[in-house]
C-alpha cells in the first residue's frame, strides 16, 4: 500500500503563487509516475501535470508556462510550483502516484486526500 500526504494549499490572490507538496510512503516501486490533478466544483477531475521517475514531465495546456512539477526521489516527494494563478485555477488538487509492477505488468493508482486551492481577490 501507498500513502500520500499533500500540503501547501490555501487562499491566494490572482497573480500570486503557491507551492504544493506531496509526500509518499509505503510500497513505492522503482518505476513510478507522479502527478497532480484537480477538480473544480461541477467539473470532472483533470490532469494538471505529470512527471516520470526520470524527470520527464508534461502539463495541461491551461497551466503551461505557469506551473512547474518536480520531484525529489530520495524523499519520495513531488512538488507543484504554481505561479501567475488565476481564479479558474481554483479547485481541489489531488496528488497521484502510479506504481508499475513489472511482474504483473500492471500499473496501480494511488491518490492523496486533496488540498483546496482558492484564487480570489
Amino acid at each position: 500500500q501507498v500513502q500520500l500526504v499533500e500540503s501547501g494549499g490555501g487562499l491566494v490572490q490572482p497573480g500570486g503563487s503557491l507551492r504544493l507538496s506531496c509526500a509518499a510512503s509505503g510500497s513505492i516501486f522503482s518505476i513510478n509516475e507522479r502527478g497532480w490533478y484537480r477538480q473544480a466544483p461541477g467539473k470532472q477531475r483533470e490532469v494538471v501535470a505529470r512527471i516520470s521517475v526520470g524527470g520527464t514531465n508534461n502539463y495541461a495546456d491551461s497551466v503551461k508556462g505557469r506551473f512547474t512539477i518536480s520531484r525529489d526521489n530520495a524523499k519520495n516527494t513531488v512538488f507543484l510550483q504554481m505561479t501567475s494563478l488565476k481564479p479558474e485555477d481554483t479547485a481541489v488538487y489531488y496528488c497521484n502516484l502510479r506504481n508499475y509492477d513489472g511482474g504483473r505488468r500492471s500499473w496501480y493508482n494511488y491518490w492523496g486526500q486533496g488540498t483546496q486551492v482558492t484564487v480570489s481577490s
